[in-house]
């Protein structure tokens, strides 16, 4: 696929099945990847499983941003206070606290302009994302210094549906 910025890039997803803790580590590696060309982030605060105690913060930090945005103005105050919370992936705290909750959460999504280019679902059973070649590269490298091998990420002919894909 050719992106809006002509770039191409491939869409991936996992191979197969992977155990809970490399699952974690490649949404994290992914999104540190993707992290320069993320415009906007949001994500969901719900899990359909426990949060893991690590993530607790992450949560309540969350949380707080969604409460702070209907505060401001900024986002309608009859909104779920889970559901699509804005996050800035500039700012370190909130790039952190989507590390931590993207490979459990309902939803996640990341896009460039209108293009998505990572998705995260399914309390951390789905996973797609957008890279080019140099993306793709590093993210490998990544992958292969936590001991996670190449065939871990296949390519995907699916692209992932989201309320908010424009075309």
């Amino acid at each position: 696929m050719i992106n809006q910025h002509d770039d191409a890039s491939r869409e991936l997803v996992p191979a197969g099945d992977l155990n809970p803790t490399d699952a974690v580590l490649l949404h994290r590696e992914a999104l540190h990847v993707l992290r320069s060309g993320i415009d906007t982030a949001h994500l969901d605060a719900y899990s359909d499983d426990p949060w893991p105690p690590t993530v607790l913060r992450s949560y309540e930090h969350a949380l707080s941003l969604a409460q702070k945005a209907a505060a401001a103005g900024t986002r309608p105050r009859r909104a779920d206070p889970g559901m699509g919370i804005d996050i800035d992936v500039r700012d370190d705290a909130q790039f952190e606290l989507l590390l931590d909750l993207a490979p459990h959460t309902i939803h996640t999504e990341g896009r460039r302009g209108n293009q998505l280019v990572f998705n995260a679902s399914d309390s951390g059973t789905s996973l797609w994302m957008a890279l080019t070649q140099e993306q793709e590269t590093e993210l490998l490298s990544r992958l292969h210094a936590q001991g996670i091998p190449p065939e871990a990420i296949t390519s995907s002919a699916l692209r992932p549906t989201s309320p908010d894909t424009t075309s």
